[in-house]
């Protein structure tokens, strides 16, 4: 019972920031893609903020809820249908990929600076609420109207600047197919290019392979730990200083 109840009470105030953070990183590579020249993503209803069309059953769903159940308060990720693009309608499709493939990671930055500026407000209202969040089962919530407002709405912030600065991170890694390795393939010299854009039907072993060895040999947990810590060190300065 005490694990459904850390469950559901997670759940509460995450669901929101990440079905945000994933839902709009994808809407962002749809409307660059349309802004040069590929409407693939708009006529097919993708280029949309509903969420309905982008909720992939497996990483929208399934991922993020074992991950709250098992880990409460712990490491959260997931990730959406991929918004469909059409390289070839592109107006120039080396140079513009590079736009499209950057849009998503550029999103997430943004969502993590407007959380953490909404996190530094409620602070200034009320420095309190940072003794109440995240709340806790079995912790008496705030009764005065304020602290209700506040106090769940600063932790969906807070949580919002871990899940973006996440996502963020992750899929700047120059791994296909995440988003960092279609910046390269655009930037590249042809060659190398081509060699990278070879490793698309396996990237996917790529990063597993890597998770699995990242216990004995800690190269993804490096990486992202690193630009995790530099951006929610920076992001929440002025809250923890």
């Amino acid at each position: 019972m005490d694990a459904l109840t850390n469950f559901l009470y997670t759940l509460s105030y995450v669901l929101i920031p990440l079905a945000s953070a994933i839902v709009l990183h994808e809407y962002a590579h749809g409307w660059v893609a349309n802004y040069f020249g590929d409407s693939t993503a708009k006529s097919l209803g993708r280029l949309t903020l509903n969420p309905l069309p982008h909720i992939d059953l497996v990483g929208s769903i399934l991922v993020p809820l074992s991950l709250i159940f098992l880990f409460p308060g712990g490491f959260l990720f997931g990730w959406a249908k991929p918004v469909p693009i059409d390289p070839r309608k592109l107006y120039n499709p080396k140079r513009d990929m590079a736009f499209v493939a950057a849009a998503g990671p550029a999103m997430n930055l943004f969502l993590a600076m407007v959380s953490s500026a909404l996190l530094y407000v409620f602070l200034v209202m009320d420095p309190t609420i940072q003794h109440n969040w995240p709340p806790q089962p079995g912790v008496q919530p705030r009764q005065d109207l304020l602290g209700m407002l506040l106090v769940p709405l600063a932790a969906m912030a807070l949580f919002s600047v871990v899940i973006n600065t996440l996502l963020f991170a992750f899929n700047l890694l120059p791994i296909p197919p995440l988003d960092g390795s279609r910046i390269m393939t655009s930037i590249l010299p042809l060659r190398p290019a081509l060699a990278l854009a070879r490793l698309e039907p396996y990237g996917m072993l790529i990063i597993l392979g890597l998770f699995m060895v990242d216990p004995y040999v800690p190269i993804i947990s490096t990486i992202i730990g690193t630009v995790f810590h530099v951006m929610t060190s920076t992001l929440l300065a002025p809250m923890i200083s």
